[in-house]
């Protein structure tokens, strides 16, 4: 009698049945799922059927079987075409293994110029970079139904050896970055050809909760002090709009609205390049405090005429990242002896005293381009008081209250 059974050694799936008087066993790369065990039961009917018609062609159902090609040289059982085997096999045989689906390589491949469309150029080129160093080396020449659960934490695991930046070695978030291409690489191939993706039950790494380092606002006017005066109007503007780098860096003359006291975030500079920001959330109207107002008019008065940038270099173009923090940033951290962090804990500044002035979570969380209060209650929760602003009214007030004092 026909069945499908699951061999115990590897859990995969495969057909028993008799022809020709002969049992034969055809094995399959598929994990013992109710699912999988349909899709397969209605493939055995159609070979039983076929059977007992005589019209079953056994290579053409499994075209690398030894014991097909044996029972074709035993008993000279007519071979479809190439053309004709190929048909079959697509019509009669959606789950049989690598004859059917593409080799992760290329799989890979269609699917990046699939999603071209719809990523940023640094996404994009982030998962180039996934697929050349880490996804192709393990898994190119692998059938993409063919690969195991097995295979794809053993892959995780050696990724945790594997030396990053600096020689440490990779953090659970790059892991789970890289695991996560591969999983929706899998997921889609596993859509598109019916099988089951290895992937779909794999947890995500814990990644280790970092704490912020922001500034307090003693130590923001200490640096307000001290930093080149071509660079305070940046700086102050930094510290008191939340602004990622990228964001302050791609600013134009032409978002920047005087008459509203608004700064209208639309664009992002980054690696050389002008792009969408960093999330649809991320397009936002950041409201001018009285002093981000005064450094923005300060500003304009020196590079207005100069460049479509706020903030730029002598020759017109936006500021350099690195340049920035290798020769002003952290300089000035150590020349007023403060702890070395990075800039992006100013945006941390702008959250924590917007906080300590009593805004309104949810006006916060517009500010910095947040589509709802729940990162800033993870992000920011010890910095949380009882909160009754909306309007940053209460922010200008501790500005001017620092000031008197």
């Amino acid at each position: 009698m026909s069945k499908i059974r699951v061999r115990k050694e590897t859990g995969f799936l495969y057909f028993d049945f008799f022809f020709r008087g002969q049992r034969c066993r055809e094995q399959t790369r598929l994990e013992d799922t109710p699912p999988n065990r349909r899709k397969m039961e209605q493939v055995l009917k159609k070979i039983e059927a076929e059977i007992m018609l005589g019209q079953f062609d056994y290579l053409a159902y499994f075209p690398n079987s030894k014991t097909g090609q044996k029972l074709v040289q035993e008993e000279g059982l007519r071979l479809q075409s190439p053309a004709q085997a190929s048909v079959a096999r697509v019509q009669q045989m959606p789950l049989q293994e690598s004859m059917d689906c593409p080799n992760f390589q290329v799989f890979a491949e269609q699917w990046l110029i699939e999603n071209e469309v719809r990523w940023r150029k640094a996404t994009l080129e982030l998962q180039q970079s996934i697929l050349k160093r880490h996804l192709m080396p393990a898994f190119a020449d692998k059938s993409v139904n063919s690969i195991t659960k097995a295979e794809v934490l053993s892959f995780r695991s050696t990724l945790a050896k594997v030396p990053g930046h600096n020689d440490k070695m990779l953090s659970a978030k790059t892991i789970n970055e890289i695991v996560g291409s591969l999983k929706a690489i899998l997921d889609e191939a596993a859509d598109r050809y019916g099988f089951t993706s290895p992937t779909e039950r794999i947890k995500r790494l814990k990644v280790q909760k970092k704490d912020i380092q922001p500034f307090s606002l003693e130590e923001v006017r200490l640096i307000l002090e001290k930093v080149r005066e071509d660079y305070n109007p940046y700086m102050t503007v930094r510290f008191f709009t939340g602004m990622r780098s990228g964001e302050l860096h791609g600013l134009k003359w032409r978002f920047v609205d005087f008459e509203r006291r608004q700064i209208l975030i639309r664009e992002a500079f980054s690696k050389g390049r002008t792009e969408y920001t960093k999330t649809d959330g991320s397009q936002r109207e950041i409201r001018m405090s009285e002093l981000v107002y005064l450094a923005l008019k300060k500003q304009e008065a020196a590079t207005r005429k100069l460049s479509e940038y706020v903030f730029c270099n002598t020759r017109g173009l936006p500021l350099d990242n690195k340049n920035f923090t290798d020769r002003v940033w952290y300089p000035l951290l150590r020349f007023l002896a403060l702890e070395p962090r990075r800039p992006y804990q100013t945006r941390h500044t702008a959250a924590t005293l917007w906080l300590a002035a009593g805004e309104s979570p949810e006006w916060i969380a517009t500010q910095l381009g947040h589509t709802s209060t729940e990162m800033l209650f993870r992000v920011y929760s010890r910095y949380v008081p009882n909160l009754t602003r909306q309007d940053g009214s209460a922010f200008d007030r501790l500005l001017a209250e620092g000031e008197q004092a």
